[in-house]
């Protein structure tokens, strides 16, 4: 992830504590509390780089998604970024079988960076047609705007929403500065509430802000950037843990985390320490 990048100098000088709970969590979850329900995953499985390291040596290209389903229960689906396959889509469901497992697709780039949500009405409902081929191990979909879609195209979101109904959850990744400034930030919020969907939050180490925990559904969507174990990811992790585990005790449903990092190889290692984690506050 390019997004928020920074130098080793940098890294080694930020603040990487989680900001505090906006205010309206509380009234957006039911305060009932639930069982901790996180899935992770990474961005995709067709990791080379994995071979020999959390694939086992020699594992052949077709054979990626089978063992990639045995380090996660989800993944942020990168491929339909690129190209909407419903060929494939039928192809991985057949590989999944009854495993449990959860896809959640990024929206075409020909909805968000191509066409930047004007006059996409149509290839709005191809996505969602296409998505219902994953039944019921479909999660929720995210759509990340570029940079320089800013609040001035507020309309053009509203004019998405509202082609999108309650039961087909999106999780939307707004990454220009002015999002996050008021009055822009409360107003995409109050939309999001009131459609029922989300914000993604991204936890990069360049964009501070990006990072605000203002939940407006009950379920969460989390990008998490890892910079290596001699950095401070661990301890980021465990922030999270905590995080997490209390937003479940005010009424959080569902929570899918994701994983990246500048060395493609730390996604299933950090994974597996906050799994690790995860289990040991729910035991508790």
């Amino acid at each position: 992830m390019k997004f928020g990048l920074l130098s080793s100098e940098e890294l080694a000088q930020l603040n990487w504590e989680l900001p505090l709970d906006h205010a309206s969590n509380e009234v957006v979850l039911n305060g009932k509390s639930q069982e901790i329900n996180v899935l992770n995953g990474c961005a995709k499985w067709n990791m080379k780089s994995w071979v020999g390291i959390h694939y086992p040596k020699e594992t052949k290209e077709k054979d990626y998604i089978n063992e990639y389903l045995k380090l996660f229960k989800s993944i942020e689906l990168n491929s339909t970024f690129y190209r909407l396959s419903r060929s494939s889509i039928t192809s991985w469901m057949e590989e999944v079988g009854n495993q449990d497992f959860i896809f959640c697709p990024k929206w075409s780039r020909r909805v968000s960076h191509l066409k930047r949500l004007k006059d996409v009405d149509e290839n709005i409902q191809y996505f969602m047609d296409s998505c219902q081929l994953f039944g019921d191990k479909l999660g929720p979909s995210f759509l990340q705007m570029p940079d320089n879609f800013t609040p001035k195209y507020f309309d053009r979101i509203e004019h998405f929403l509202n082609q999108v109904p309650d039961s087909f959850k999106v999780h939307i990744e707004l990454r220009h500065k002015e999002w996050f400034e008021e009055p822009a930030f409360n107003e995409i919020s109050d939309l999001l509430k009131e459609k029922k969907q989300g914000f993604v939050i991204t936890d990069v180490a360049g964009r501070r802000d990006v990072l605000h925990q203002r939940l407006t559904c009950d379920q969460v969507m989390i990008r998490f950037n890892g910079y290596g174990p001699e950095t401070t990811d661990n301890q980021r992790l465990d922030a999270w843990t905590n995080k997490l585990a209390s937003w479940f005790s005010m009424g959080l449903n569902k929570a899918f985390f994701f994983f990246h990092h500048q060395d493609d190889t730390l996604g299933p290692t950090n994974s597996n320490y906050f799994a690790q984690q995860i289990i040991s506050k729910s035991s508790s």
